[in-house]
């Protein structure tokens, strides 16, 4: 049985609703806004608006979340993985560096980084993959312990948008680690990030962001044991002109110029 998220609000969403303090939904402030678990192998999705930032925090070590980006007010611009690893000449990715949309915009800065490594070029589970590996367990059978698979799962989040499977293009693996070795083999680095681990999200538009925490494909072992992740929102500043993000390459800074021309 999954358990039930907790949600915490800040003093400063209590004061502009204080209808919900008075149905006694609050127990407790926090310096974030909102705060809450996400089970091992379950799927979220929030338009993290531009100003607040995205912290996720690895509960017991060893989770994987596939990440993917969308601009909310125009879905048809999405996180393109290829300028995103190009643009700053890395294959990897960590604090500094930033996602950007195919119309060379800045969707997410990384701002804070316990983990080092977050790899983007493996790739996520389908269907066909954790039946392999796992065996077949359906919802049916097994109820909230069944074998999900991130592909699936992710495009079903988007229908929740007007989007579908169409829409899902490469995503990125937090909190893993995927190297390439002298023969160009993709190699799996067990034991990447311990508990406690997180990573920080600004985003710099209103970004659609669409989480999910199945296994990483390329993980041993025959053992179906998705990984539970905190998920916590606060607002930030806006990015100054010596922000970490923005000064890590030339690209960037014109990337962030061409996301704050957006918004005049």
């Amino acid at each position: 049985m999954q358990p039930v998220p907790i949600v915490y609000f800040s003093r400063e969403f209590l004061a502009a609703s204080p209808e919900v303090y008075a149905e006694g939904v609050v127990s407790m402030e926090t310096s974030v806004l909102c705060s809450e678990i996400i089970s091992g192998g379950a799927t979220w999705s929030h338009v993290l608006k531009r100003g607040t930032a995205l912290r996720i925090t690895d509960v017991e070590g060893g989770a994987n979340v596939a990440a993917y980006f969308l601009n909310f007010e125009l879905p048809a611009e999405r996180f393109n993985l290829p300028d995103t690893l190009k643009a700053q000449h890395t294959a990897r990715l960590t604090k500094g560096h930033v996602l950007y949309s195919d119309m060379g915009r800045i969707l997410c800065s990384i701002t804070e980084d316990t983990v080092g490594w977050h790899d983007p070029l493996a790739g996520i589970s389908n269907a066909a993959l954790v039946e392999s590996k796992y065996g077949k367990r359906t919802y049916q059978e097994a109820r909230n312990d069944w074998h999900q698979n991130a592909r699936d799962a992710l495009s079903i989040e988007l229908g929740k948008y007007g989007l579908g499977a169409r829409d899902l293009h490469a995503t990125v693996n937090l909190f893993s680690k995927v190297t390439v070795n002298t023969d160009g083999d993709l190699e799996y680095c067990s034991n990447n990030s311990p508990a406690g681990s997180y990573v920080e999200l600004r985003a710099e538009m209103n970004v659609l962001v669409l989480l999910n925490n199945c296994p990483h494909p390329m993980e041993p072992g025959s053992a179906y044991a998705p990984k539970p992740v905190e998920l916590s929102i606060s607002r930030v500043p806006a990015p100054r002109t010596d922000d970490p993000c923005r000064m890590l390459c030339r690209e960037n800074a014109r990337g962030f110029l061409l996301t704050e021309f957006y918004f005049l």
